[in-house]
């Protein structure tokens, strides 16, 4: 039988995000697209003047992180500074949609991701804002997941 809570849509509000055994909390998540690319077709010997249309390569968005500026929490970095001579640390990183009980609904996973881009926070002497970092990550593959 069907909550009610199951006739509406859920809110974009509440998520986790976690690569290895750690979780982070995050102010935005955005990127998290995947695109099938359309390989077009015509054999010279058709009879047909237009060209079939036949799905090709997979085509994923790199995801960006945003973040508050904490003190004394140097994790975030961490992996960005695992970079060596050509090689990362890759990792798996999940997104979960929590509904009101924090159980996950969707989940987003990235496989075997990696940091492309740290952005530090803009700095203003006269602004009010939280100072809010950003990273910026690439991966082979998001599987996509909802849970019944």
């Amino acid at each position: 039988m069907a909550k009610a809570e199951d006739n509406y849509p859920l809110p974009k509000f509440h998520f986790k995000v976690e690569w290895g055994t750690d979780s982070f909390s995050f102010t935005e998540v955005s990127g998290l697209d995947v695109e099938t690319e359309v390989i077009e077709y015509r054999d010279g010997y058709s009879k047909e003047s237009s060209k079939i249309k036949m799905p090709g390569m997979q085509k994923y968005s790199n995801i960006t992180l945003k973040r508050g500026v904490f003190k004394a929490d140097g994790n975030f970095y961490l992996w960005w500074n695992s970079y060596k001579l050509n090689k990362i640390e890759r990792r798996d990183v999940t997104v979960k949609l929590l509904n009101e009980e924090h159980d996950p609904v969707v989940t987003w996973t990235a496989i075997n991701a990696w940091p492309v881009k740290i952005q530090s926070t803009d700095l203003k002497a006269d602004g009010n804002e939280v100072a809010i970092e950003s990273m910026e990550i690439v991966h082979e593959g998001l599987t996509i997941k909802h849970e019944s």
